[in-house]
C-alpha cells in the first residue's frame, strides 16, 4: 500500500541506546578535497592549482563526507564516527589526518607508499563547478593489512551502525563483506549507497554479494532507475523499484529491509516491508543554492545521526533533508559550527 504522508513512527531497533564513541563506522575512498575560485584558462592546467590560487582543504570522499556530516550533526560526544579508508605517506595525506581530526571522525587510515593521497580538485569559475578526482591511493585499500588488523577489527566490533558508499565497491568487496557478516551476524545495521549508475552496471557482480546483508539502501533516482533496469524490474515507476528493491533476498530476516530514494527537489520516497512513504523535502530558494554536489552525502549523514541514537526512520529522514537543505547552501560539503535541527 503506497501512502503519501508519514506514518506513525517506526524504529529500526538497535541494542544500545547510549551513544558513545565509534557507534558509527564508514569504510570507503577518502579524498582530500581542494577547492579554489579560478579563472576560466586555468581549467586546462590544473597542476597549478596548488601553486597559484588560495586553495582550502577538506576532508572528502563519499563515506567520509556523509559519517563527518553525522558527526557534526551529533556534536557530542566527538568521535561518535569511525572512518577507515587508504591513504598515502604524503604531505596530502598529513592534511587529511589534519582534517578530519578537525571533524571529529576518528579515522584510522591505511597508509601506504605505492601511491599518493587521493584528491578531488573544486575549480569554481562564476557558478559553475568542474570536479577533477584522482581516486590514486583510495584504490590500494588492503584488507589483510588494515581491517584484519586486531586493533581495527576491534573499532568495527564496536559500531552499531555501519555506511559504506557503494564506490567502494570497486576498492574491496572483501573487505565490505567481512564487515557485512559481522553486523548480519549480531543483528547491527548496514547502510549501503548505490552512489553511481556505473556500480549497478558494471559492478552488478559484486554489489549483489552484498545486498542481501543491508538493511538501509539508499540512492538517487538514476542510481535506482539504472539499479532497477540490471535487475530486469521491467518498471520505472520509483515506488515500484523501492517496493522491490526492499523485498530482494536478506541474510538476515530479523530486520526487514528499508529503501530510501533521494529525488532532488521532488519528495524523497522510503519503502519498508509495510509500505511506500513519500518525504517533501525543504523548500529553498534557487538563488540561495549554492553547491548540489555534496547534497547525497549530507543527506544520508543526517539520516545517520539520528539512527545512530536509535530515532524512527521519519526522524531520520527529516534529519536528512536538514543537512541536505544546509549543505546545498555552501561551497562543498562543509557546514556551520552546529546544527539549528530539534
Amino acid at each position: 500500500m503506497a501512502t503519501d504522508g508519514p506514518q506513525p513512527a517506526k524504529k529500526i531497533k538497535l541494542q544500545h541506546n547510549s551513544l558513545r564513541q565509534n557507534a558509527l563506522f564508514g569504510m570507503g575512498n577518502p579524498l582530500l578535497d581542494i577547492c579554489a575560485v579560478v579563472d576560466k584558462d586555468f581549467l586546462d592546467k590544473f597542476e597549478e592549482l596548488v601553486k597559484k590560487f588560495k586553495v582550502e582543504y577538506y576532508a572528502g570522499g563519499s563515506t567520509q563526507n556523509s559519517v563527518k556530516v553525522a558527526q557534526w550533526m551529533i556534536q557530542q560526544p566527538h568521535k561518535v564516527a569511525t572512518f577507515f579508508g587508504c591513504i598515502g605517506k604524503d604531505k596530502f595525506g598529513d592534511i587529511l589526518k589534519k582534517k578530519a581530526e578537525e571533524a571529529h571522525v576518528d579515522a584510522h587510515y591505511y597508509e601506504q607508499n605505492e601511491q599518493p593521497t587521493g584528491t578531488c580538485a573544486a575549480c569554481i569559475t562564476g557558478d559553475n563547478r568542474s570536479l577533477v578526482a584522482n581516486l590514486a591511493a583510495a584504490n590500494c585499500y588492503n584488507k589483510e593489512r588494515h581491517l584484519d588488523q586486531k586493533e581495527n577489527w576491534q573499532l568495527v566490533e564496536k559500531a552499531k551502525v555501519y555506511y559504506i558508499a557503494g564506490f567502494f565497491i570497486t576498492v574491496s568487496t572483501e573487505s565490505i563483506l567481512k564487515v557485512a557478516n559481522h553486523v548480519s551476524e549480531n543483528n547491527k545495521i548496514l547502510g549501503l549507497n548505490l552512489s553511481a549508475p556505473f556500480i549497478s552496471q558494471f559492478f552488478k557482480e559484486d554489489l549483489m554479494k552484498i545486498i542481501p546483508y543491508v538493511d538501509i539502501l539508499f540512492g538517487n533516482e538514476t542510481e535506482a532507475a539504472t539499479f532497477a533496469r540490471e535487475q530486469g524490474f521491467e518498471t520505472e515507476d520509483i515506488k515500484e523499484i523501492a517496493k522491490k528493491a526492499q523485498s530482494l533476498p536478506k541474510v538476515n530476516e530479523k530486520r526487514q529491509r528499508v529503501i530510501v530514494f533521494t529525488q532532488g527537489k521532488e519528495d524523497t520516497i522510503m519503502a519498508t516491508a509495510d509500505n511506500v512513504t513519500t518525504f517533501p523535502v525543504i523548500d529553498i530558494k534557487q538563488d540561495e543554492i549554492v553547491d548540489t554536489n555534496g547534497a547525497g552525502d549530507a543527506f544520508v549523514g543526517g539520516f545517520l545521526s539520528q539512527l545512530v541514537h536509535d530515532q524512527p526512520l521519519e526522524k531520520c529522514i527529516q534529519a536528512g533533508h536538514y543537512a541536505a537543505n544546509v549543505i546545498i547552501r555552501r561551497s562543498g560539503c562543509t557546514f556551520p559550527e552546529a546544527p539549528d535541527f530539534h
